[in-house]
């Protein structure tokens, strides 16, 4: 970075318990193995990562297969958008049975669950894995959902963000219930563990009661990391509070930067440390050993898109079906009002498109949804790659990349073979891992 030349970049995996990557055609792929339903599958992944040093891989989730294109779950099926969502919990156990350094994320909503739940989970993988875990921490899409919940509608976009600060206290205060070295294990004595050190809750909020304490031992890195996405205002308010490990979507590094400086200047107003927040950006790498190779593959992986994949996320993703309206048609502000998902993602279409109103062909190309171009693509030989990546680091525009894949688990295998190399050998990201915690690696204090 310009005031830092010795810092190096982070770099995160990002996964899909899933049929498919965040690329929905990726299923497709012929070099695509099959075995999502196979624990060795998501092992194998997470053994390459962790010899190619990565910091973190976290696998995303959501809580009820697509279905609101044409309210029906017909198109996710038939086409494999994201159709199967597996539970993270068995995958991210044997994720860390298969690495001892690499650190592992999962996704929990605080909409849909609650507080002494997500606690004592994340506190007992992070015990589990040796202090590496870490909970993505999202707020949920859309109606369906909370239909899978017994809730008839999903909360409004702010007030998803009210009961997020209120499940935040409620979990920190769980995690610090007991205090370190509360255990004793005195066989001679038989004291177990010192009372005076474990502590009631009795959280009151408005949301959320917890009395507590929490029947787990203070996890090893006190909370684990906290990975959060929130790109719109009250989404930026609720990261600069809480989130550590930013991940977010943006299409050029000028944007990023901007999102970059104003998380910063958000958290020093919270009265955070501005170096405690890391912005990561989502990337697809097609890297060949030669452009020419690289751009057939680039070739291959586009073709695998088609229309349905985008517009039932565009669907899922904006909690609207978009099968009302032919693509050319613009949406009212009255539309654009009822759509209730990501709200960040919303403002992003609005500005690339030029258009208040933009049409379903707006959203389509402004979002990329459903197609490579969802996030930047780095394309290339490895040089090429690298050249493009540390061209946003050193416009300080990020502090590292959120990886996604093309195809499983190629796309892993060829950035760890060929570009993590060149990485290292221009001194932009490490040789090794430091002893310690995730944490430690992403060098976070302890709270």
């Amino acid at each position: 970075m310009a005031d830092n030349p010795d810092k190096k970049m982070v770099l995160v995996a990002f996964l899909q318990a899933s049929n498919c990557s965040n690329y929905t055609g990726s299923w497709r792929h012929p070099e695509t193995d099959p075995g999502f339903l196979d624990l060795e599958f998501y092992q194998n992944i997470a053994a390459t990562l962790e010899r190619g040093k990565f910091h973190l891989a976290f696998i995303d989730d959501r809580l009820a297969m697509p279905s609101r294109f044409g309210d029906s779950f017909e198109e996710a099926v038939e086409h494999g958008v994201r159709a199967v969502k597996l539970d993270l919990v068995p995958i991210i156990t044997a994720m860390g049975l298969a690495t001892k350094r690499l650190g592992l994320g999962a996704t929990y909503s605080t909409t849909y669950f609650s507080p002494f739940h997500v606690a004592r989970l994340f506190a007992s993988l992070d015990h589990f894995t040796m202090g590496r875990a870490a909970w993505n921490v999202v707020t949920s899409l859309n109606d369906s959902e909370a239909q899978n919940f017994g809730v008839p509608e999903h909360l409004e976009h702010d007030d998803r963000y009210d009961v997020a600060d209120d499940f935040m206290e409620a979990t920190s205060e769980l995690w610090d219930s007991w205090e370190d070295g509360a255990v004793v294990l005195d066989k001679q004595t038989g004291r177990f563990a010192d009372s005076d050190k474990v502590h009631r809750v009795d959280h009151a909020g408005k949301w959320f009661q917890v009395r507590g304490p929490l029947t787990v031992p203070r996890p090893p890195q006190g909370h684990p990391v906290l990975v959060q996405a929130g790109q719109s205002e009250r989404g930026r308010e609720f990261a600069a509070r809480w989130g550590e490990l930013l991940f977010v979507i943006y299409p050029t590094p000028e944007a990023c930067k901007a999102y970059r400086d104003d998380l910063q200047r958000r958290a020093r107003l919270a009265g955070r440390d501005p170096d405690s927040v890391r912005v990561a950006p989502a990337v697809y790498v097609v890297v060949g050993e030669t452009a020419e190779e690289a751009e057939q593959k680039l070739q291959q992986i586009e073709d695998l898109a088609n229309l349905t994949d985008s517009l039932t996320l565009l669907s899922e993703v904006f909690n609207y079906d978009f099968s009302q309206h032919p693509v050319d048609e613009p949406l009212s502000d009255e539309i654009l009002a009822s759509m209730t998902g990501l709200r960040g993602f919303l403002d992003r279409v609005i500005e690339l498109s030029g258009t208040s109103n933009p049409s379903v062909n707006d959203f389509i190309t402004s979002s990329g949804r459903g197609t490579l171009r969802e996030f930047p693509v780095f394309t290339g030989t490895p040089t090429q790659v690298a050249d493009q990546m540390e061209s946003w680091f050193h416009a300080d525009a990020c502090d590292g990349f959120v990886l996604a894949a093309t195809h499983m688990p190629g796309a892993y295998e060829d950035f760890v073979n060929l570009v993590i190399p060149e990485l290292q050998r221009r001194g932009l990201f490490r040789d090794d891992y430091v002893d310690g915690t995730l944490r430690d690696n992403l060098g976070f204090i302890r709270p």
